[in-house]
């Protein structure tokens, strides 16, 4: 239906008792545009509305949505130039560009992809500095080619804070400043876009330099961004207990113990996703993880003043919340933490997740703060029963989605069939007729050949390749349900793969069951694990410049503290109930690449060690056949090939039964890629196993 008109609408409005104006809902409508589409529920939008009830207004409201976004201006303008301008009339002669936003997420809104603006750079980890006379960008291994293939070197001096990224230099953002910083320069940033943490890092190196650090009163980014997005607008949902599994008032008294045995009044809750899960709500301002975009201060005695936009919180969700959650605008935050340090109180300030902006405030103020890790980090991690068992039958679904895809493009001929998108689109379909679906986790890497070395790869009609492109596909993908977040990699053979690939595919498989198999006592961090994972590619020389597994949340991040497995992970241990990704891989440049990665969660395995400590393991989520036509059976140990054909058993057992019912081909697609393989026999030729 066509747009009709203001007038028109105004009427439907009245009627419908709407108080808005035509020009305020003409806002709040470019909010909604400004937000990610809602896979799971497309028309959730139109409950920022008092008028979801009737056709005619929602089909008008929808109408208008498309023309406003229809008619959005794309300015053309020198965008370093005008930068630079900004940051003259601010006095400084650097300024500071991180990929993360106000809200330190991993996925920003469309107004807070600053980095991408100004350097063309798509990828999730990156940094910008801009001086008056050069710039450089700065990303880690993940990104090494991406970046030499989206940000202009002539415009940026390209450098990688991941080592052996030849020819990208190796240098992190303050080495960067430190070497390139004139003396008795004044270099600006935003303290709300930097945490405390940050924000020492580059005040020392700045200082080094002989310059003076500035904070920003404003970001002269956003004023020299002409057509910049409006802030997202999506709503607010209650996140019942069916899945949730423990009530809101429960989890603030828990944090209120927590409060008072540091000797804190109250917490700034800076990260989306903790005021996601402390309020059992979700939201959708941001792609593939259902966040809120909002802060929220936590008093000791269990109450919480919540600061968002309260368009976005619908009736449903105030009443949810209820009374002891006070709500106010998204800016009285500041005026928020201020009133508590005038106060005396003391406030607890994660100094790795709060914007340093908060620390400022609470300085200026004379007031005094407890700078620790958020303890909902842990909270959150640590999944009560609920959130497990709606992990595994979320884990189900996803399986029979990704057995059904794999089926698809793994019969003979099928894969010829497909590219990058086309797959990736083929995947997305399957999942979305899964219960409980609400989008996708991140955005799917579908990487033929070549395209499968490059780490966080996101296919594009530029970069688009056929799955035949390479003898092995890589697919890493994921979703959100209800009740859980997934995240899988499965490398699949299109072709008849050479040797060499064999081998670095099983070596990227034994770390892979290294772990899946590991028994350790409490107290153990993820490196130990991450060493594990190694063993087998450093053998013969091999290694991934990425790590081996990251937490996930429950219908959250994809990607969560505190605990994970990587060279970097030494100072949180694993506890039960902590889901955690088991991701190892290998890439050759321009060739392709391997990942084999499922969800685990933490598990008291009931036993103690010599010392008397909990033994703990994992159990393996993720339910998926892995391809046998990559694996070197005799390259794996008797205990290898066990887990390997035991895995596939439960993978078989749990899928096939609801495969019958949905998919005939693919259940009978997964009994001949969970057969069982040995030393002395591999998976038959054409007919056995995957696409081969």
């Amino acid at each position: 239906m066509s747009y009709k008109g203001d007038e028109h609408l105004k009427s439907l409005l009245s009627a419908s008792g709407e108080k808005r104006t035509v020009e305020e809902v003409k806002e709040t409508l470019r909010g909604i545009n400004a937000a990610p589409a809602d896979l799971g529920e497309p028309q959730r939008w139109a409950r920022l509305f008092t008028t979801n009830d009737n056709a005619e207004t929602v089909q008008q409201l929808a109408a208008l949505k498309e023309h406003l976004a229809a008619n959005q201006n794309n300015v053309k303008q020198d965008k370093l130039a005008d930068l630079r301008a900004e940051m003259a009339k601010r006095g400084v002669d650097g300024f500071y560009i991180p990929r993360a936003d106000e809200f330190q997420g991993e996925y920003v809104p469309a107004r807070a992809e600053r980095l991408a603006w100004i350097t063309e750079f798509t990828g999730s980890a990156g940094y910008a500095v801009v001086l008056n006379d050069k710039a450089g960008f700065f990303t880690d291994g993940r990104y090494t080619l991406q970046s030499r293939a989206q940000v202009d070197d002539k415009s940026f001096q390209i450098c990688n804070v991941s080592e052996n990224q030849l020819p990208i230099p190796t240098m992190t953002p303050v080495e960067w400043i430190e070497k390139n910083l004139p003396a008795g320069a004044r270099f600006g940033v935003d303290p709300w876009v930097h945490t405390p943490n940050d924000l020492k890092r580059i005040k020392d190196a700045v200082e080094k330099a002989g310059g003076t650090l500035v904070l920003l009163q404003d970001n002269p980014l956003d004023a020299a961004w002409k057509d910049q997005p409006p802030a997202p607008l999506a709503p607010v949902v209650p996140h019942p207990l069916q899945f949730a599994g423990k009530a809101s008032d429960e989890k603030r008294a828990d944090l209120a113990k927590t409060l008072a045995t540091k000797g804190a009044d109250a917490i700034a809750v800076a990260l989306p996703e903790e005021i996601a899960w402390l309020l059992n709500i979700r939201g959708g301002d941001v792609p593939c993880t259902p966040f809120a975009l909002s802060y929220a201060i936590a008093h000791k005695d269990g109450s919480v003043d919540w600061y968002i936009d309260s368009r976005k919180v619908t009736d449903e969700t105030k009443a949810w919340v209820g009374a002891d959650v006070r709500l106010h605008p998204l800016e009285d935050f500041a005026g928020g933490i201020e009133t508590l340090a005038k106060q005396g109180k003391k406030v607890w300030v994660d100094p790795g997740s709060s914007p340093a902006k908060v620390e400022d405030i609470i300085k200026t103020a004379g007031g005094t703060s407890i700078a620790e890790k958020s303890p909902i980090q842990l909270m959150k991690a640590k999944k009560n029963a609920v959130e497990i068992q709606g992990t595994i039958d979320a884990h189900i679904r996803d399986g029979v989605a990704v057995t059904r895809f794999l089926s698809s493009i793994c019969g003979q001929g099928q894969a010829a069939k497909y590219d990058e998108l086309s797959a990736s689109d083929l995947l997305q379909s399957f999942r979305e007729e899964g219960k409980n679906f609400r989008g996708l986790s991140f955005d799917t890497i579908s990487g033929a050949g070549g395209n499968g070395a490059i780490v966080h790869y996101r296919s594009s009609p530029e970069t688009n390749k056929p799955l035949m492109a390479g003898p092995i596909y890589l697919v890493d993908s994921g979703a959100q349900y209800l009740d859980g977040t997934t995240d899988i990699t499965r490398t699949v053979a299109v072709d008849n793969v050479t040797a060499e690939i064999k081998e670095h595919n099983t070596r990227v498989l034994k770390g892979h069951i290294k772990v899946a198999m590991s028994v350790f006592p409490e107290g153990t961090v993820g490196k130990v694990l991450d060493d594990k994972a190694r063993a087998a590619l450093k053998e013969v020389g091999l290694d991934y410049a990425h790590g081996t597994g990251h937490g996930v949340g429950s219908y959250l991040s994809v990607h969560e503290g505190p605990a994970g497995i990587s060279p970097r992970s030494t100072t949180v241990p694993f506890e039960v109930g902590m889901i955690v990704s088991n991701e190892p891989g290998f890439y050759k440049e321009g060739a392709y690449g391997i990942r084999i990665e499922n969800l685990v969660t933490v598990i008291d395995t009931g036993k103690t060690d010599a010392d008397g400590k909990k033994l703990l393991g994992f159990k393996t989520l993720t339910m998926a056949p892995i391809d046998t036509n990559l694996v070197e059976p005799a390259l794996l140990t008797p205990e290898e090939l066990k887990w390997l054909n035991d895995y596939h058993a439960e993978v078989r057992n749990t899928l096939k039964p609801l495969l019958d019912k949905v998919d005939p081909k693919a259940a009978e697609f997964l009994v001949k890629a969970t057969e069982p393989i040995s030393k002395n026999k591999g998976p038959a030729p054409k007919l056995g196993n995957f696409c081969l």
